[in-house]
């Protein structure tokens, strides 16, 4: 997971985009937009944390930050 790499998702897709890029992931089908990442995998990684800060970020009514930091902090809690 690239910090760098979804900040550029958030600033730079719609969640429509951003979910659609999430189906065509999981078909293994062509992207219409530009995804880094390694592999499919890390791909799906930056999406989704996309989306979910996204999600945050309107109905939260809180910046990226925030929402970055929140999801950041589930992530880690869903490891350990």
């Amino acid at each position: 997971m690239k910090i760098p790499v979804i900040k550029k998702l958030v600033e730079t897709q719609s969640i429509e985009a951003l979910m659609a890029a999430e189906a065509a992931i999981l078909e293994e089908q062509e992207l219409q937009i530009e995804v880094e990442g390694e592999d499919e995998g890390e791909q799906l990684t930056h999406v989704l944390a996309a989306v979910w800060i996204l999600n945050q970020m309107h109905h939260q009514q809180v910046d990226f930050k925030t929402a970055l930091r929140e999801y950041t902090q589930k992530v880690r809690t869903s490891i350990s």
